[in-house]
């Protein structure tokens, strides 16, 4: 769903993932016609390296669970 709102309002893509800074930016940047369609590719990339961020804490939190039961 995100992916589908980054294509046309990368802006509020930002907004859902709690990066309301780069969402101002986003915003002003695709207020250009010419930087809506870098502004929907930053919001693509954000979006992947969003994804990647929490899948990286779920493993971090599994092992650490996992260290800390063989540890008792």
């Amino acid at each position: 769903m995100r992916y589908l709102i980054a294509l046309f309002l990368p802006w509020l893509a930002f907004f859902t993932m709690g990066k309301f800074l780069s969402g101002i930016i986003c915003l002003v940047l695709q207020l250009t016609v010419i930087g809506w369609l870098p502004a929907a590719i930053w919001a693509f990339f954000a979006i992947s390296d969003y994804h990647a961020d929490q899948r990286t804490d779920k493993i971090v939190r599994a092992s650490r669970s996992t260290i800390d039961h063989h540890q008792t």
